[in-house]
């Protein structure tokens, strides 16, 4: 162990308060990682020559799509936590499963409650899911780098024992460093994620639907089985079979999946 750990920085959670109504920065980074994917979003399908084609929605459609995001992530990414992580608590917590603001979601939660949420929008305006899926894959690392920051914040999710000299002591979690691993799993499926998702984009990567979908899917894969090996397993949980943990089991099937797109993903005929 190092003789000396770097201490963590004491952020108090809510960012700030109106009287009663106290606004949290796990709350903020939801909020801001949705409007940062919203407006560029919107620049993305300002610019048909990245798709080859009409791209799939307008300025009001994507206002629209927004709203069926934000449900998707909300509800998917808590249920998921609920019943992935930690169900038989809430099966003796019931009311607590609604106290989003105090943190427990899942990514993969949060991913299956977006892709059903933008599977009804595309039955009912007619759109190919898989557009809509490559629209929202090229945004999502922005959320996904302010969500793990909050996680940092909040002094939750921590890492693993260790002796590297950035090491921290984390409150709540014992007196022996750890890594920080929601630095790393930020830069990982935010930071990294990001630059591949704008690097497939400008190569048009738009214009094969489902290919920046499937790329998004592979890469959040591998950067979150990557992360897991620094990452604590929950506690309610720990390690599974093999050393595995929840999280690298529930990213398999993402990679697979995502292979599977890249793989069928093939311009449209002209008409």
């Amino acid at each position: 162990m190092p003789p000396i750990a770097i201490p963590f920085p004491e952020i108090d959670p809510i960012a700030f308060a109106i009287g009663p109504f106290a606004v949290r920065w796990y709350a903020l980074a939801y909020v801001l990682g949705l409007l940062l994917g919203w407006w560029l979003c919107r620049r993305l399908i300002r610019a048909p020559q990245l798709w080859g084609r009409k791209p799939p929605l307008d300025d009001a459609g994507l206002d629209d799509f927004l709203v069926y995001i934000a449900v998707g992530v909300v509800l998917g990414g808590r249920l998921g936590y609920v019943l992935f992580y930690n169900l038989s608590y809430y099966i003796e917590h019931p009311t607590e499963a609604f106290r989003v603001w105090e943190g427990g979601m899942s990514f993969h939660g949060g991913l299956l409650g977006t892709i059903l949420a933008m599977w009804v929008m595309a039955r009912r305006r007619g759109i190919d899911v898989r557009e809509l899926f490559d629209l929202a894959a090229a945004v999502v690392p922005i959320g996904l780098f302010f969500g793990r920051i909050a996680n940092f914040v909040n002094g939750e999710l921590w890492g693993r024992v260790t002796d590297v000299p950035w090491a921290m002591v984390f409150p709540n979690a014992g007196p022996d460093p750890r890594h920080p691993s929601q630095i790393y799993q930020a830069g990982l499926e935010g930071i990294v994620l990001f630059v591949v998702m704008m690097t497939l984009v400008r190569k048009g990567g738009l214009k094969r639907p489902g290919l920046a979908g499937g790329v998004f899917l592979i890469g959040y894969g591998i950067a979150r089985i990557i992360g897991e090996f620094f990452r604590q397993p929950d506690v309610q949980i720990g390690f599974l079979a093999g050393g595995l943990t929840m999280g690298m089991i529930l990213s398999l099937p993402m990679i697979l999946v995502g292979i599977a797109l890249v793989a069928t993903a093939r311009e449209p005929a002209k008409a």
